[in-house]
Parts: C-alpha cells; structure tokens; sequence
C-alpha cells in the first residue's frame, strides 16, 4: 500500500517485537510503544537475537540488520508514537476492555487517513471499531508466532471496514514477505475458531484421564502431522490467552463446546501458564531449553 509508510505498533511483548521486527526489517519506520520501558529494552533485544539468528543462517546481511535495528524507535508516550503514523497495529494483551480504551486514545491522536489494525486473535473487530470515529478504516492483522518465522496474516474485516483498506493491508501484508488470507469478523474467525477447540479438547481429554500428556501431543503429531502436539502448543501460546480466546468464542457463539475446560481454568488461576511462566503442561528451564511432562501429569 504506497501511502503507508510509517507503522506504530502498541504493544512489546511477543507479538509486539515480532510485528516491529518484519516491518523494520522491510524498510518501514516504525515506532514500538509500550507503558514500560523495561519492556521496550526487552524487546529490542529479542528483535536483535532474532536477527543475529538470521545473520547465521545467511539470510540477511549485516547491513540489513543493522538497517532494521535502525528504523526501529521506542517511545513509552503514545502520542510521540503514533502522532504522524500512516498504520497503528494493535498489539497488547487479549482483553476487549483494554484494546477499546487502546483504540479510542489512538483514533484521537493520529492522523485522519490513518488506518488502524488489531492483532487480536478473536475479538470483534466491528466491536473495536465502535471505539473510534473511523470504522471504515479499522482492521484485523492476526499475525502468528512466530511473527518473523510465520507467513500467515488472517486480514479480517470488520461490519465497515472499506474494501479499500482490506485491500490496502492485503497487499501491504504481500510486501512483508507474508500471505494473506480475507476472513469476515465472526468469533475466533478462522485460525482459533479451529484451533483453539482442538486444544480444549485436548486438554479435557487429560483431564478425563484418556491418555498423557506426551500420549496426546504425540499422537497428534504423528498421526496428523502436526509440528507441535496440542498440550504443548497451548504452553507456547500461553494458557490463559488460551482461556480468553475460548471464553471469546463461548460468549459469541453460546454453544457449550466452546466452553474452556475446568483444567484449563484450573491451571490459569493457579497461574501455570506455560512457558512464559516455566510451567504449563510442561516443565520448562530456561537454561538449558530443556522440557519434561509437569510433575502435576507426570
């Protein structure tokens, strides 16, 4: 899309760096803003390694990543992040509550021809939208994890959001090396709609002792070809992204299958959240990357 040529993302977490990452390392400015600079020096260093990994495996040259690491600024002020923005992406926790409060301190701050795009994994954009003066212009840019890695963009429309800009990020997606795939704005649309019952299921199906934790993740693996087996997957994603995700789809689609299970729930509120808390479905040492079955299945 030629007139975007400065990209603000919200957000430094994992999803965060990752989307400041691929649009740096294309060439586009970007302002990475977060409340915490603590946060913001985390994550320029994950952008870093993260490049260093693509240096080794000669897949970018030491200009290149020095040009990246170079079109990347931080701000902890939102409004010296996104003030002359041409594409704000959304990229804080999963929590309707706050990515509104989000949207609607950055529709009054940017420019009118902004456009304003959400990496949330399952929250109505049409929802989103209703907390700004720009529907037309508000988008859903689910990347997946990891962002760097992961070519899939599901670019999701909202109720009034224009062709124009679905266009627009479908294309501006293209020129960051990704594939994009147009889904409408339902519950979950299409990636967690699927997935994230599959992982449900598996998780009940621990819980009603039917086999273990390895026993179900390898199952999946080798008998649907899956990379990653379900259990462990959830661990990756973070469990309790997982649970909103589910509670999302229960309360939009009210079927109770979509209902998080009681073991799900369970280990959020015990806060055993998976790897970024070093304990999930599995046991994880940030040292030595090593995992094991958590002693709680084992």
């Amino acid at each position: 899309m030629n007139s975007i040529k400065k990209i603000a993302v919200i957000g430094a977490g994992t999803m965060g760096n990752g989307i400041a990452h691929v649009f740096a390392q294309k060439g586009y400015p970007v302002s990475l803003c977060d409340v915490s600079e603590d946060r913001l020096q985390k994550a320029r260093l994950t952008i870093e390694k993260n490049l260093s990994r693509q240096l080794r495996k000669e897949k970018i040259t030491e200009t290149e990543m020095a040009e990246a690491l170079g079109n990347i600024s931080l701000y902890t002020d939102l409004k010296e992040a996104v003030g002359d923005a041409d594409l704000v992406v959304e990229a804080a926790t999963e929590n309707v509550t706050l990515k509104l409060d989000i949207f609607k301190q950055i529709d009054s701050l940017v420019p009118s021809s902004c456009i304003l795009a959400s990496n949330t994994s399952s929250i109505s954009i049409t929802k989103i939208a209703s907390a700004t003066n720009r529907a037309d212009k508000v988008i859903g840019m689910h990347f997946m994890n990891p962002v760097p890695v992961m070519k899939l963009v599901e670019v999701i429309k909202g109720y009034a959001t224009s062709q124009e800009v679905c266009d627009g990020i479908m294309q501006l997606s293209e020129n960051l090396g990704k594939i994009p795939v147009e889904v409408n704005d339902y519950p979950g649309f299409v990636a967690n709609r699927i997935l994230m019952p599959m992982i449900n299921e598996a998780i009940i199906s621990l819980q009603e002792g039917v086999a273990g934790v390895e026993e179900i993740d390898t199952v999946m693996k080798l008998g649907m070809g899956h990379p990653m087996g379900p259990l462990e997957l959830a661990d990756f994603i973070g469990l309790d992204v997982c649970m909103a995700i589910m509670n999302v789809l229960y309360d939009g689609l009210g079927r109770s299958k979509y209902a998080p299970s009681p073991l799900l729930v369970n280990m959020v509120t015990a806060q055993r959240l998976g790897r970024k808390t070093g304990e999930g479905f599995y046991t994880y040492n940030r040292e030595t990357k090593d995992k094991k079955v958590s002693q709680f299945f084992s």
